[in-house]
């Protein structure tokens, strides 16, 4: 169901087993792996790269339902430069553990693929710490589809679903993995020094936990480009969840257009954030004993928080910065949230003016979303409604790995509209109206809102990260002023294909590019 540019991703694939699967490509994971993603992208949002959303001193709201202006740029993760296959022998095999929710997890898998390719290693399936946060025991063979992940990566690194035994003067030995923990935000000698030589000495590493464990920034193109193959084109989800999200989103664009929001108003979050004084009195203990119990000790004072922007929006906050840019109740707006603190209080003011509010529960009430809605299977299906709603509004894209990733693979997308809150600069307009000036209220939330980003190539300024925003490294030109940026040779897999055949020898079954076709949106 997932799309990449505007056309649909290919159905699930079976195959006959890892091995099976490590020498054959599917047509459809072909087409994914060469990034053909740009060919109907540039027939479609392309187009309308010169759109402006500015209309007057207002949004035109038209234009905000289609893709932002992409200036010529097409998604492209495939090698530009010389790529060489995985060696036949590896230097060991690299077990990680993966904490945090689904999307930290997620670029967690993205880091464990580079430092296997880094140090040569063989890559076990990563290890995902499910029960920790969710109570959930998915794993990753519960929520990916493995064997689409191990085909995609197949030019990149080599990968098993466990350690196998070894064999030596006819005994049977398990390989035992040396743990260690990785320093935060390492750089690429850790693992080309310490992590390899502990490997190299006996035979596999396990590092845990791997939550941000590799540096963002790299000056490395290409492994800034592995990272988004692996993000936009290896992670797919399993089949019975691509299909519950292509129900939900089936039935929310069968009225037209709609918008996604992830509503961040939770406990964890507003705890984070140290935002209690909205709150009564029992709320506010709760919030505190939270932040005691899971945050470390900080002076936060909720006046000084709000005015520079630190707090979530309010629901009521993000109805009224929606009805200024010129959003009406007709609008369908899908919510992906978990429970919201305060309750019902805190979402009367935006029922009041929006109420077509959806969730993944109210549009398709499976038995599978009613058990685990607040598991990993509930947040990948809102991952992938909100990744394919016309329009996507974070309200607290600070520390949320959720709208993070989020707004990285829309901008892979088709640079898809998104609206961020600038919530330093929407705080003394919100200030100022709770203390009775209303006058130029609207007005003052358009012209910080005009002054957003809303969805198109820009350029990354720390602390935004790469997952946020990969151009321009996995994006390229057609005609571009910089020869960096130049697109790749269609004709990219037929030679990572080639080299992997003269390599692996008679026994490799060749996929060329030949065999390519375009997934048609019936294959999403």
């Amino acid at each position: 169901m997932r799309r990449y540019g505007h056309h649909r991703q290919p159905k699930h694939q079976s195959g006959g087993g890892l091995k099976a699967v490590l020498g054959r490509v599917s047509v459809a994971v072909t087409a994914l792996l060469i990034c053909t993603v740009w060919l109907l992208f540039s027939s479609s949002s392309v187009s309308n790269g010169n759109r402006s959303f500015r209309y007057g001193s207002k949004i035109d709201l038209e234009a905000l339902w289609g893709p932002a202006d992409s200036s010529g740029w097409r998604p492209s993760s495939a090698p530009r430069s010389d790529w060489p296959s995985p060696p036949s022998e590896s230097n060991g095999y690299l077990r990680v553990r993966c904490n945090g929710g689904l999307n930290q997890q997620r670029t967690a898998i993205c880091n464990a693929v580079l430092a296997a390719r880094i140090m040569n290693a063989t890559l076990v399936l990563p290890e995902l710490d499910a029960n920790s946060f969710w109570h959930d025991s998915s794993g990753f063979q519960g929520i990916y589809d493995v064997e689409h992940f191990i085909a995609v990566l197949r030019f990149d690194v080599r990968i098993v679903e466990s350690i196998p035994e070894t064999r030596k003067n006819g005994k049977t030995k398990k390989i035992k993995a040396y743990q260690l923990r990785p320093p935060r935000d390492a750089p690429i000698s850790w693992y080309a020094t310490d992590a390899l030589k502990k490997m190299k000495e006996h035979g596999a590493i396990y590092l845990t936990p791997f939550s941000h464990r590799l540096a963002e920034e790299i000056d490395n193109p290409e492994y800034q480009r592995l990272r988004c193959r692996v993000n936009y084109h290896a992670l797919r989800f399993k089949p019975h969840i691509m299909k519950l999200s292509n129900t939900i989103v089936n039935k929310l664009r069968a009225q037209g257009h709609f918008m996604s929001i992830h509503l961040r108003f939770e406990m964890d979050m507003l705890a984070f954030a140290g935002c209690l004084d909205i709150f009564t009195p029992e709320e506010q203990r709760i919030l505190t004993k939270y932040r005691k119990e899971n945050f470390a000790a900080k002076r936060l004072v909720y006046h000084e928080r709000r005015a520079i922007g630190k707090c979530p929006l309010t629901p009521e906050e993000v109805g009224l910065v929606l009805h200024a840019l010129g959003f009406d109740n007709s609008t369908k707006i899908y919510l992906a949230a978990g429970e919201l603190f305060g309750g019902e209080r805190f979402m009367k003011p935006f029922r009041a003016l929006f109420p077509r509010l959806e969730n993944h529960s109210s549009v398709e009430p499976a038995d599978e979303l009613l058990e685990n809605s607040q598991g990993l299977v509930g947040s990948a299906v809102d991952y992938m409604v909100c990744l394919l709603s016309d329009i996507f509004m974070p309200t607290y894209d600070g520390p949320s790995n959720f709208a993070n990733n989020l707004l990285g693979h829309r901008l892979y997308y088709g640079f898809r509209t998104t609206l961020r809150p600038d919530r330093k600069a929407l705080a003394p307009i919100f200030i100022d109206r709770e203390n009775g000036r209303l006058a130029g209220f609207e007005e003052a939330v358009r012209r910080v809102m005009l002054n957003t980003n809303f969805g198109g190539p820009h350029k990354r300024v720390p602390p935004e990260s790469f997952y946020t925003n990969s151009w321009p490294e996995c994006f390229c030109q057609m005609s571009p002023k910089n020869p960096a940026d130049k697109c790749p040779p269609e004709n990219v897999l037929e030679i990572l294909n080639n080299r992997l055949e003269s390599e692996m020898g008679n026994g490799f079954e060749s996929t060329t590019t030949s065999n390519l076709t375009v997934p048609t949106e019936e294959e999403q």
